[in-house]
């Protein structure tokens, strides 16, 4: 399935990627190339096979989520060495920022 230039070009919008005139070029063979690889996988028949989320045959282990209670002195200690702290709780940097014009 050949691609033409604008297709590259507008795919490359879509991508935020600035391409020159060359690279236009490269990139219609290779996506070309890719197209036609997708499309040759749609002929294939998956009637009647199962849905798979890993090639491997791997199984998360999970914990439970438990408390579990550090050294007295071992927790003063942190708590003394931590900068920002409010009585018991440590204040850390925000992980996300707030922005009311979203």
């Amino acid at each position: 399935m050949p691609l033409s230039n604008d297709d590259v070009k507008y795919i490359a919008k879509l991508a935020r990627l600035h391409i020159n005139d060359d690279e236009v070029e490269q990139f219609s063979e290779q996506l070309s190339s890719i197209l036609d690889y997708v499309a040759k996988l749609q002929e294939v028949n998956t009637d009647n096979v199962p849905e798979l989320q890993h090639a491997l045959d791997v199984s998360n282990v999970f914990r439970d989520d438990v408390e579990d209670n550090c050294v007295e002195r071992t927790r003063n200690i942190a708590l003394e060495n931590f900068s920002n702290r409010n009585g018991d709780l440590l204040e850390v940097q925000s992980v996300f920022d707030r922005n009311e014009n979203l």
